[in-house]
Formats: structure tokens, sequence, C-alpha cells
């Protein structure tokens, strides 16, 4: 019998998870770990190839759609009108691998959106639906993709030496000097404000790192691309010789990964 995969790839699928790539939210009264989207996407890249793997959204459906005040708990702000929308989502992930039949798997997500604006609020639902349901469906390859968050005592997931170290140099960048320079720390006031929209809440140090050295890892054509989408989307002045310290908050992150999810979409 023929093996799907290559050696070098099922060392890689069975190897533990870094610590370092993993994160942790608050869901009611415990901490859930997962792994962000654009990190399960650059997982994807690395073991099976840009051009190894191919992401289909094959069904979408709007659950729910209510309007609902945007919260300003804490603040001591009066709350805004906005709305909520749910939607859940299924996603085909196909991998060429070695072998002529390619390897196919399934998942189903949800994602939900919250936003003043009706439109902006179905966008980031349907976005986090289609990711959700995309990470589930790679989940199934192994560890890299979170299989190992799954066992409760976690003992697929190791610690990373470089889990709190310090950002790759710009000489492992490749050439491009917009996305080089640190990230300039968030305002002490960019939490407040986040109580009145959550696209607002200050990224940790350590997101906007991984999220710089991914985006330092696109092949140069593809990084231009999404530097001048960056740039438009967020209206940074021409001026600016660098986006780096503009990748701030949750919407910068959110908007990040839709990107790199939509690319991965058109390359396949």
């Amino acid at each position: 019998m023929t093996c799907t995969f290559s050696a070098e790839q099922i060392a890689s699928l069975s190897a533990p998870l870094d610590r370092a790539k993993v994160r942790q939210r608050e869901q009611g009264r415990t901490k859930v770990s997962y792994l962000e989207g654009w990190q399960v996407i650059a997982e994807a890249n690395r073991i099976f190839g840009f051009d190894g793997w191919q992401r289909e959204t094959i069904q979408t459906r709007c659950v729910n759609q209510a309007e609902r005040p945007i919260g300003a708990r804490g603040t001591g702000r009066e709350a805004r009108p906005g709305w909520g929308v749910t939607y859940t989502a299924r996603v085909r992930i196909t991998v060429r691998a070695t072998a002529q039949t390619p390897v196919i798997r399934e998942g189903c997500g949800a994602g939900h959106g919250i936003d003043a604006d009706l439109g902006q609020a179905h966008e980031s639902a349907l976005k986090e639906a289609e990711t959700d349901a995309m990470k589930r469906a790679l989940m199934t390859f192994g560890n890299p993709f979170g299989l190992a968050l799954y066992d409760k005592q976690q003992r697929g997931v190791t610690h990373s030496a470089g889990e709190n170290g310090a950002p790759p140099p710009a000489s492992a960048s490749n050439g491009t000097r917009s996305i080089h320079r640190s990230p300039t720390p968030a305002a002490p006031s960019a939490a407040a404000d986040a109580g009145d929209d959550p696209g607002l809440a200050p990224l940790d140090p350590a997101v906007i790192r991984q999220v710089l050295t991914t985006l330092r890892g696109l092949p140069r054509p593809v990084l231009e691309g999404f530097t001048k989408a960056f740039r438009k989307r967020f209206q940074v002045p021409q001026e600016a010789t660098s986006i780096a310290d503009r990748i701030l908050q949750k919407r910068h992150h959110d908007w990040i990964e839709a990107y790199l999810v939509q690319h991965q979409q058109v390359a396949a």
C-alpha cells in the first residue's frame, strides 16, 4: 500500500504542538486553548506546500440576526445600538500529497459578529465561521493543527525555548522594508476604548510578533499586495514607511487573518 504522505510530512504531522503557538481565551468560567487561523494556514503551507492543499467553503448559513446593544460595561459610557449575527459554515480541505488520490477532510464551525453596522456584523460572523470550520477540518491531520489541544492533559503540547523570546531580526525578512519596524506599544487608553468596540482591543505583544513573523514569510508579491491592501483599508498615510507599528488592535489582527485565508483560497 502506497503511503499518502512523505516521511518528512509524517514526521511534521506527528510532532508535538509548540506551546508558543497556543493562545487562550475566556469562555464562561474556564480558559480555552486554541490556535489562530493564520497560524493554522502557515502550518498547512509549511507541511503540505503552498500549492499542496486547497480550502473550499461548501456551505454557509446565517442562523441568527438580532439587534443588541454594543456594551460599554465598566467604562461608564452609554451602550450603543448594534447588531449580533451568527453564521455556521462547512469547509472542505483537500491535500494533494505524494499519492495520486487526494486526502479530503471536512469541518463545521460557527462565527459571531457584533457591530453597529449590520453589514460589518455579517462579514465578521461569516469570516469567523469559515475560519473555525477550516481549523476543525485541518485539526484531523495532527498535532500541528491543534489535535493535541483536544487532550485535556495536553500531552502532545511541548514548550518552546523561544516562547518568550524576542522577535526575529530584520535580516530574516524577505527584503520588503514596509513591515520591519518594531511595533509601537498600544496606548493606555486603548483598553478603555475597546469597551465600545471590541475591534479596538489592544493585541498582546507576543501575538503581534507572531503576526509579523508570518507576514515576513510571505512570498514578495503576496507581501507587497498585502501591504497595499492594509494601507488602503486602515488609511495608512503615504509618508509612513512601515505598517508594523500600525498592527496594534484586534481589528487589525482579524482583517489580516481574513486576508490570509482569502489569499489561500485564491492560490489554491
